[in-house]
């Protein structure tokens, strides 16, 4: 498979995932307010209401468990970007700068439209 196959494969499974990961946090009263949103700083995966709360979701996919799996891929570099971009983000929405923000990971173990299960781990880090 050339590169520019697996490029737009992953980029689709992507696409999959964040979809199925929408949806999943919606039949559970999430209100989704934003997704995909891209800035200098980097990207969003989903934001949204939980409860009074303004949640930045980071969404993760992994086949396999290797290497700590799709949560274990939320290491502190990526933690660091998310913090960024949501820094970033509410300082051209301030209207959203009045709810308490958690950062959440929301994992895909196994293929969107195959095998799938999910985890929502609520707080998963905190800023540094």
């Amino acid at each position: 498979m050339a590169r520019r196959e697996i490029r737009e494969s992953a980029l689709e499974r992507g696409a999959a995932s964040e979809q199925l990961a929408a949806q999943y946090l919606r039949a559970r009263g999430f209100v989704v307010l934003a997704s995909n949103l891209r800035c200098k700083a980097g990207e969003l995966d989903l934001v949204g209401i939980d409860g009074g709360v303004l949640a930045i979701i980071e969404v993760r996919q992994r086949s396999r468990m290797e290497f700590g799996g799709a949560l274990g891929s939320v290491a502190w570099r990526k933690q660091r970007k998310i913090v960024r971009a949501a820094r970033f983000f509410l300082q051209r929405r301030a209207h959203w700068r009045a709810h308490r923000l958690r950062f959440d990971v929301l994992a895909l173990h196994g293929l969107p439209g195959g095998e799938c299960r999910m985890e929502w781990v609520k707080d998963a880090f905190r800023p540094r």
